[in-house]
């Protein structure tokens, strides 16, 4: 058993690269995304992204811009909320949590492009009143403009390519009223190679140790993720990098826009 993880962990000659060369973003395509996974190889999958958003930054992230775009919202009045490329649907079940412990109304629309996402996310929400399903492309939802106050996309835009991910925020900036929250990772070699390590030491599942340390080569840089914003047209979003190797966009109408 020891020897196999030793083997498990050992570098690959092709690695060697990534490690100390220039780190270029892939467009490998994430084992996470093929059609027909197992379940219960996913939901384990699934299991180890909520692991790292809680732990790393990536709920954090969410909950620490989240109450200012919502300050002039009454107290009184019940949020809505759409989370694109939910997952597991950890992102809206942290939201709803959030705003419970701070006397707020909200109602959350976890949406997903995949039928075993929408599965998986059901069992994981459980008996949640506050949180509803919905099957949406991220970049083409079938819903009015302005119809939530907040959209939130957490740890998805790095799914995406360049072109894709603009049409992604120009879908967020159409659906929200008051402004939206891209939350990802940021690409980097030392993101990288913490990112291998870990992978390798924290799980054995295939799908967590092959797409997390590809994750950081699909993510966006700072710089990459402002050019997008731009892109699609969106001048007015602030950029901020975050611990573990994440970073965010905030982007708040204006009243005239909302």
């Amino acid at each position: 058993m020891r020897l196999a993880k030793r083997e498990s962990a050992r570098f690959h000659p092709r690695d060697w690269p990534l490690f100390f060369g220039p780190l270029p973003r892939s467009n490998a395509p994430e084992l996470m995304d093929a059609p027909g996974l197992d379940l219960d190889e996913l939901s384990a999958n699934l299991r180890d992204i909520r692991r790292v958003n809680r732990f790393f930054g990536g709920t954090t992230t969410v909950l620490r811009h989240l109450p200012r775009l919502l300050a002039d919202i009454p107290l009184d009045r019940t949020i809505t909320v759409l989370d694109l490329a939910t997952g597991s649907a950890d992102i809206p079940v942290a939201v709803s949590r959030w705003a419970r412990e701070n006397g707020r109304s909200v109602s959350i629309m976890a949406s997903d492009a995949s039928d075993e996402m929408l599965a998986l996310a059901r069992r994981h929400i459980g008996e949640s009143a506050e949180i509803r399903l919905a099957r949406h492309d991220a970049r083409a939802v079938s819903e009015p403009d302005a119809s939530y106050d907040v959209v939130l996309c957490s740890l998805a835009l790095h799914h995406f390519t360049p072109d894709d991910a603009a049409r992604v925020l120009r879908e967020m900036r159409r659906l929200c009223r008051v402004g939206f929250i891209v939350n990802d990772l940021c690409r980097s070699r030392r993101g990288y190679v913490v990112t291998w390590l870990s992978s390798r030491l924290t799980t054995r599942n295939r799908l967590t140790r092959h797409d997390a340390p590809l994750s950081i080569r699909r993510a966006y840089t700072r710089d990459e993720l402002i050019g997008l914003l731009g892109n699609a047209g969106i001048r007015d979003s602030t950029v901020q990098t975050h611990a573990w190797f994440r970073m965010a966009a905030i982007v708040r109408k204006e009243a005239r826009d909302a």
